[in-house]
């Protein structure tokens, strides 16, 4: 089984983020969530970004790195769409990760680094009509991660849904949630 530090979104340790952290520990995973934003939740992105603003970006993104130090290297890294800043950065820059799993974003592979680590699988998960993925580059960054990296896959689902995993919040899509989270559990199961 699989060692994973899953982080949340803008909007918080979600009680769907909660859910979908636990659904992969009863799959039998060990799951870790660092709170980046100390138990505040949001209503709405937008609220959950201008509070990751004046924290600062940079702040939260070495929040997420320096959680990472209490614990083993060889993790699988995750995150939802703000937490994949410190999940790409960990999977790429840590030696020892297993993983990665980016939902609702990705960020240039050169934003942590030249190339995708050797050995290092990702999975990449994305609405083709999300605002967020679809129209600010990370789509054009998670296709050229998969042509870059040996072990990389990217799925798309239609929808326009940006934390459409995430079953607390309107944009939950049930169908491409289910289906994400099998790709999940099939990804873990090979670590």
């Amino acid at each position: 089984m699989a060692e994973i530090m899953l982080f949340h979104h803008a909007q918080g340790q979600t009680p769907g983020f909660l859910a979908f952290a636990d659904e992969l520990r009863q799959a039998g995973h060990t799951v870790h969530t660092p709170d980046l934003f100390g138990g505040q939740t949001f209503d709405s992105i937008e609220a959950g970004v201008a509070y990751a603003k004046g924290v600062g970006f940079g702040t939260l993104l070495d929040a997420g790195v320096q959680a990472a130090d209490e614990l083993s290297s060889d993790l699988v890294y995750a995150g939802f769409s703000m937490g994949v800043m410190p999940a790409q950065k960990l999977a790429q820059t840590r030696p020892g990760a297993k993983g990665a799993l980016l939902f609702s974003a990705c960020m240039p592979v050169t934003e942590f680094g030249d190339e995708w680590p050797q050995g290092v699988p990702v999975q990449i998960h994305g609405m083709d009509a999300d605002p967020f993925f679809a129209d600010e580059g990370d789509l054009d960054a998670a296709r050229a991660l998969v042509e870059s990296a040996r072990h990389a896959e990217l799925f798309v689902y239609p929808g326009d849904g940006h934390l459409f995993a995430d079953s607390s919040l309107p944009s939950y899509d049930a169908a491409a949630a289910t289906l994400l989270t099998r790709r999940v559990l099939d990804f873990l199961a090979q670590e």
